[in-house]
């Protein structure tokens, strides 16, 4: 066989959290984090526009583990336990902005950090302790 070049990998386009209430979860994303739903499976999962092209699926814990038949295919079985990470990326002129919005909202900011590109990064938490971290350029080669 010969040796290919690799195919382009383009991008993240889902990014995962398993949740224990997805209401409050959707809430929270929907409300203080003002990610517009794009799509709901009630009791299993709600898809955020988080980017022009990126989406942040919130899944109900627990409701993924058997396999699913959609439309040409089927979804194999997947869970997660325990508190994750996500970064999502902001403007370096809305670092403020967004400090003070989860402030006001009454949202515990954990850390801050000064990336040594430049790049700044808000953490804090989700209903479900998930770290979520409000990044600016600065902080990756690529970002």
């Amino acid at each position: 066989m010969p040796n290919r070049p690799i195919p382009k990998i383009n991008g993240v386009v889902e990014s995962i959290l398993y949740v224990d209430d997805l209401s409050a979860a959707a809430a929270f994303y929907r409300d203080v984090l003002g990610l517009e739903p794009m799509r709901t499976g009630p009791g299993r999962f709600v898809a955020f526009r988080a980017g022009p092209q990126s989406v942040l699926l919130l899944f109900q814990r627990g409701s993924t583990l058997t396999p699913l038949a959609v439309t040409g295919g089927v979804i194999p079985p997947h869970d997660g336990h325990g508190p994750h990470h996500i970064g999502l990326a902001i403007a370096a002129s809305d670092y403020a902005a967004w400090r003070e919005r989860l402030l006001a909202r009454g949202v515990a900011i954990e850390s801050e950090t000064r990336w040594d590109d430049g790049g700044r990064s808000l953490y804090f938490r989700d209903p479900d302790q998930h770290v979520v971290e409000l990044v600016t350029p600065g902080i990756w080669q690529n970002y």
